[in-house]
């Protein structure tokens, strides 16, 4: 069953990335029957762009061309009976306002909005998810969530355009980059001399931390050739037409791409690439999401969002551990539209909870590496110590 789903779902995820490169409209039964996995490849691209910073707002705010609009869906969860107000008494306490976008920054907490639907959680909450990363911002500058799931530099563009009114209590989401092709001669980044590689969105986050591998692999600019598509749907195009092709690509996008064109494989995953550098370098790591909460509501309830991050790291654990559930309550909440591809996904996403100091090394590393590569990725000043919360 699981086979004919993939074998299914692969034939018209083809489809829709044909009809993504072509100006002719495709048939309308073809459209009813492609309906589903569009919108799967939508979340894909559009929740995973955003969560790797390339979303419509993170990419403004990095200075880079905004790309296709996003079509606006919104799920909300309340759970413990409260009103959804911060700092306002629900059924048992304070009802937390959580906000995120649909892809990997979210899967990590399935079980915890399981937990508090059923009433089982230590706090009370109110989930609100989106999937264009300028409304969840738009959320956060309005007062709308308590803490927000978001990409890591935006939230460094927020803390600055706020002056400190965020703060980042852990990262979510390591790198969920990888390099794709039908091409398996590449094993590691200096391999990648005198290649092309396809990638969707210039001057983007994927972008510099690609740049900033082969820079510190000893590649300069002239020794691969960096070519743009506007979605990776177009990249997705290029590899099903060129065997040679590579491409960059998210999850759980990748996961889309492998399933539609039996002959890609992952060639390189830049999480490890980044790791393997910093064993010499440092301690920053490749971070895709991160969680904040408004400053003043940690200063109010500072126990409540300790509380939070312990739920935090055993719903991220929790994906890990019991895959199969996860991937259903994935798909139940409409992250992504099968449980079978967010299964397939889920561990190449690197949903984790990392806090303290180990977060603070890890993502300052991280923002100074963008910083290095676009000023403005990052909102122009490195956030100080104060971004970062340390229990």
């Amino acid at each position: 069953m699981k086979k004919r789903i993939l074998t299914l779902f692969a034939a018209t995820a083809a489809a829709v990335f044909l009809a993504g490169c072509s100006p002719q409209k495709a048939p309308q039964a073809a459209n009813a029957q492609t309906t589903e996995v569009q919108t799967t490849a939508a979340q894909a691209e559009g929740a995973q762009a955003a969560a790797s910073g390339t979303g419509p707002q993170a990419g403004t705010q990095a200075g880079g061309p905004q790309t296709e609009p996003q079509a606006k869906a919104q799920t909300e969860t309340k759970a413990g009976g409260g009103s959804g107000v911060s700092g306002q008494d629900g059924k048992d306490g304070i009802v937390i306002r959580v906000g995120g976008l649909k892809g990997p920054t979210t899967m990590g907490l399935v079980k915890l909005m399981d937990d508090a639907q059923k009433g089982i959680s230590q706090n009370q909450y109110e989930f609100t998810m989106v999937t264009a990363a300028d409304e969840l911002t738009a959320m956060i500058a309005g007062g709308k969530v308590d803490i927000a799931l978001l990409p890591a530099n935006v939230a460094g563009v927020l803390f600055n355009k706020t002056k400190g009114g965020v703060t980042v209590i852990d990262i979510n989401t390591l790198g969920v980059l990888y390099l794709v092709s039908s091409d398996s001669s590449v094993s590691s980044i200096d391999g990648l001399k005198g290649r092309t590689i396809y990638l969707p969105g210039k001057g983007t986050t994927p972008e510099y931390a690609l740049r900033y591998l082969l820079s510190a692999s000893g590649l300069s600019e002239t020794d691969v050739t960096l070519e743009f598509k506007s979605e990776a749907t177009e990249v997705a195009a290029v590899l099903a037409e060129d065997p040679t092709a590579i491409g960059l690509l998210p999850q759980p996008f990748v996961t889309v791409a492998l399933a539609q064109n039996d002959t890609l494989s992952i060639i390189l995953d830049l999480t490890k690439e980044w790791d393997a550098l910093q064993a010499e370098e440092g301690k920053s790591r490749l971070v895709t999401g991160v969680t904040i909460v408004n400053t003043e509501f940690l200063a109010a309830h500072e126990e409540l969002v300790k509380v939070f991050l312990d739920e935090h790291r055993e719903s991220a654990e929790f994906t890990e551990k019991d895959a199969d559930t996860a991937a259903e309550w994935i798909a139940e909440a409409g992250i992504v539209a099968k449980a079978p591809l967010a299964k397939q996904a889920l561990p190449y996403c690197n949903i984790t909870c990392i806090t303290g100091e180990e977060m603070k090394a890890a993502l300052s590393g991280y923002l100074k590496v963008l910083f290095g590569q676009n000023p403005a990725s990052v909102g122009k000043t490195l956030p100080d110590d104060s971004f970062y919360y340390i229990p």
